[in-house]
């Protein structure tokens, strides 16, 4: 279950990624506070995936994941430049994540 509520974690930072520039540096009260409950959500998330998995590796996973739907987003949202370092930046972050997992201790 705790795996779940990692994966909870990385989701719900990907949308708050999403949700900083709206904010305009923070001068929009609606997307501030929007910003603000997405990180705190994806923070307590990741306290309770804490629980049984390493602080270290319940990190590298969240950060990981945030990362790969970031960039993703960039790329579908933002028109951002799809190029061959990019997409192996991607797959290296993906594979990361699964050698996180496998590594990781059973829970």
């Amino acid at each position: 279950m705790n795996w779940v509520f990692l994966a909870l974690a990385g989701a719900v930072e990907i949308g708050w990624s999403q949700s900083i520039k709206p904010t305009q540096n923070f001068t929009r009260p609606f997307p501030t506070a929007l910003c603000f409950l997405l990180a705190a959500g994806a923070v307590y998330l990741l306290t309770l995936a804490m629980r049984t998995i390493p602080v270290g590796t319940a990190y590298a996973v969240f950060t990981g994941i945030g990362a790969l739907g970031a960039i993703t987003l960039g790329i579908i949202i933002n028109r951002d430049p799809v190029t061959l370092l990019r997409i192996s930046a991607l797959a290296l972050i993906v594979g990361g994540i699964v050698l996180a997992r496998l590594a990781s201790p059973a829970s």
